[in-house]
């Protein structure tokens, strides 16, 4: 391997790595006897709740709320069951933030989707040593 490149991949094993993740815009609309439910959905997916305004003149509440999109699948049904259908999620692309949690420590979020990542592309398992870069005299 040429010496810049085992320079660069050295380098970046030293640096304070760190994974940013895609989260949602969730706008979601439900009846104020249902609200619950769906702070539970959400809170065991990771996402919170921003905002909440009522409808004025209807029990409806409209909920704006952040949800990581690698826990967003199944989101819906998984709303749609668990407040007996009155819940209508609906999800749009808003920002990326950083996933807690270092990509290089072992029993993480994060360092589980750095191993599936490598294992999706073909890469060794595991994250390489720094000293697999460093010269040999």
């Amino acid at each position: 391997m040429p010496t810049a490149r085992r320079v660069c991949f050295s380098s970046m094993m030293d640096a304070e790595a760190g994974l940013l993740e895609p989260v949602y815009l969730c706008n979601i609309s439900v009846p104020q006897d249902a609200m619950g439910n769906v702070y539970g959905v959400l809170t065991q997916r990771r996402g919170h709740v921003f905002t909440e305004e009522q409808r004025p003149g209807t029990p409806q509440m409209t909920l704006l709320a952040y949800l990581p999109v690698m826990e967003s699948f199944g989101f819906t049904a998984d709303l749609r069951s668990n407040t007996g259908g009155k819940a209508f999620p609906q999800c749009s692309f808003d920002h990326w933030e950083p996933m807690s949690g270092n990509p290089h420590e072992e029993g993480n979020k994060t360092h589980q989707t750095v191993l599936a990542v490598r294992k999706r592309k073909g890469l060794s398992d595991g994250v390489p040593e720094k000293n697999k870069y460093l010269d040999k005299l």
